[in-house]
Formats: C-alpha cells, structure tokens, sequence
C-alpha cells in the first residue's frame, strides 16, 4: 500500500522506524519484487503497511508486513522472505484542515 504523506509521518511517529524516500536507489528493485508500497526499515529489517479495515471508514489503520530482515551486524544487506504480519496495527487518525 502506498501511503500519503499524513499517513507516513503517523506510521514513523507510532513505529519508530524510518521511511525509504521514492529517491532511494534500492526503490526500484524493492517495486519490482514487493510492488508499489511505502517501504519502512528499522532495527529487524524492511516493512510494509497492509491495509486492515475497508476504504471509506471512518478510521483507517493497517497492519505492518515484514518482507526482510538484516542479514549482517551493520544492517547493510537484506534478506527478503515471505511475507510475515507482525501483528503490529498502525491507527491513521484523520486530519482536519
């Protein structure tokens, strides 16, 4: 699920983890194998958030998807397996203007 920008910095805020920007050079490959998605990385590895309740609710949240985990001590390098919730449920509480 890609996620507007309200919804990224409420992700960030609850999580603690890091959004990959559209500009980082790995988004390419991450697309190709994950598809579109705002990705996320933290101290376990690379996720996602899957939507959990139905478009047009009066409050949205998604459940948060691990795709990767580090595979060494610096946390440079992933490694992808199959997709495993988290049991972890983000809240996207809606903005006012």
């Amino acid at each position: 699920m890609k996620l507007t920008s309200e919804q990224v910095k409420q992700t960030v805020n609850q999580l603690g983890a890091q959004v990959l920007p559209d500009e980082h050079p790995a988004m390419p490959q991450l697309n190709s194998m994950f598809g579109e998605h705002t990705f996320f990385v933290d101290e376990t590895g690379l996720k996602v958030v899957e939507p959990t309740a139905p478009p047009g609710t009066e409050r949205q949240s998604g459940e948060v998807v691990s795709l990767a985990d580090w595979g060494d001590s610096e946390l440079t390098r992933l490694m992808a397996h199959e997709p495993e919730p988290t049991g972890v449920i983000v809240v996207f509480e809606h903005v006012r203007h």
